[in-house]
């Protein structure tokens, strides 16, 4: 066999797309800490080899893919109007550099939803953030602990002696508990799927459960809370019979309206509650002056970077007005808002709209609890990114594009169309 050939085959293989899967969602979820160890320009290298690997793998499947299939057209809208931006941008090269790395993480997700299923990114998932997790705590001990020092270079504080808050590998523990709330949806959808046996489920979802503790973070309590409603919800509607599913969606719905109305109403008594008086005080602050600046450019926005360029319009202005030094918006839909417009936060919902439904009517019908999953992690960015930026960047973003891609497998209207030109009658996709 010519070695051609058996590269072929090498691409093509499930054992190789496993690694690559592997290899991508550590690349993604250890971004800052390769970063903060090597330098930006090693990261962009990795994730650069990353796509040009997934473009050859996307390139030997081919007559297994469809073109029209490829990418959710939110997407590809998103990232068209991101690309745009160059037009009116304050600085071309930041927001050239700033799209390659928006479309690079999604390109590798697009990659990963191609060649695994569900269950399988799951089980990925799952082992990867064992992993870091793993990793995190035992830095934490040796920072907080044994040595008794801060670890600068990686944002480690070392307070895990005095009880946290706790950073780990991701930065921040905001971050950490961003992260600790994904990896105990993974570790529990894993448990209740028969992925993985008990000895491995329990201690990995303790070990999730206690790194969101020890981030101190408001956000975790909020997060928490939502998924578990979410997950109290999904569980009602999956057990109602098909002919009331309708009805109870409606009701779910409406109750949800009301929630929401009242968690507004009563903002300020929860807060106060979570004690993240001063956090929110700070973030509403940022979030006022932002706005002003949005009015300057409602439609455009000031052009797409993503997290906030240093030294550049209006990002350094806000910062100077705050007397702050803020990377980011703090809140996704703002932060969208003040680059890329009213317009791209269109984009940017309808992007997390139509996968949120299409993944919940997905897990509705579905018997298996793995199509849980998708809408779960939804909804955990969504509520996140009322708080953080996180889903515009690395992880969070790669996530988001990979559940949307996942949602429109199984619900789309380009399927209809792929089924006309073959003549096949279009059904869910199989899980193995």
């Amino acid at each position: 066999m010519t070695s051609p050939r058996r590269l072929v085959d090498l691409l093509g293989s499930a054992e190789f797309a496993r690694a690559f899967t592997i290899a991508v969602l550590s690349a993604v979820f250890a971004s800052f800490a390769i970063e903060r160890m090597t330098s930006q320009v090693t990261l962009a290298t990795i994730i650069a080899v990353l796509c040009a690997v997934g473009a050859a793998i996307l390139w030997v499947r081919r007559e297994e893919l469809s073109l029209l299939r490829l990418a959710p057209s939110s997407l590809l809208a998103f990232l068209a109007w991101a690309l745009v931006s160059l037009v009116w941008t304050t600085d071309k090269s930041d927001t050239v550099f700033g799209w390659l790395a928006l479309f690079g993480f999604a390109f590798l997700a697009i990659t990963v939803g191609h060649i695994r299923d569900t269950l399988q990114t799951v089980r990925a998932l799952g082992d990867t953030l064992r992993v870091l997790l793993v990793l995190s705590l035992g830095m934490e001990i040796l920072s907080g602990v044994l040595l008794d020092m801060p670890f600068g270079f990686l944002g480690i504080q070392g307070n895990l002696a005095v009880g946290g808050p706790v950073q780990g590998l991701f930065g921040s523990r905001n971050m950490l508990g961003f992260i600790a709330v994904l990896a105990l949806i993974t570790f529990v959808i894993e448990w209740r799927s028969q992925s993985v046996t008990a000895p491995i489920a329990i201690p990995s979802v303790a070990l999730a459960a206690l790194l969101a503790f020890l981030s101190s973070s408001p956000t975790v309590i909020v997060l928490a809370a939502a998924v578990g409603i979410v997950t109290v919800a999904l569980t009602i509607v999956r057990h109602t019979p098909t002919e009331r599913r309708s009805l109870v969606q409606w009701v779910l719905g409406i109750l949800v309206a009301l929630a929401l109305t009242a968690a507004f109403a009563l903002r300020h008594p929860i807060i106060a509650l979570l004690d993240a008086g001063s956090d929110f005080s700070i973030r509403a602050t940022l979030w006022n002056t932002m706005l002003d600046f949005v009015s300057l450019k409602p439609i455009t926005g000031w052009g797409w970077f993503g997290p906030w360029a240093r030294g550049e319009y209006p990002f350094t202005y806000i910062n100077f007005l705050l007397d702050d030094h803020h990377q980011s918006g703090l809140n996704a839909y703002f932060d969208v808002m003040l680059q890329l417009g009213w317009a791209g936060l269109v984009l940017f919902l309808a992007l997390g709209g139509a996968a949120t439904v299409r993944s919940w009517l997905v897990a509705s019908v579905r018997r298996s609890v793995v199509y849980a999953w998708t809408p779960l992690m939804l909804v955990t960015l969504a509520v996140d990114s009322m708080f953080e930026s996180f889903t515009l960047d690395g992880a969070g973003w790669f996530l988001l594009v990979l559940c949307a891609l996942r949602a429109g497998q199984s619900r789309s209207w380009r399927e209809n169309i792929d089924a006309a030109h073959t003549g096949a009658i279009p059904t869910l996709r199989p899980e193995h």
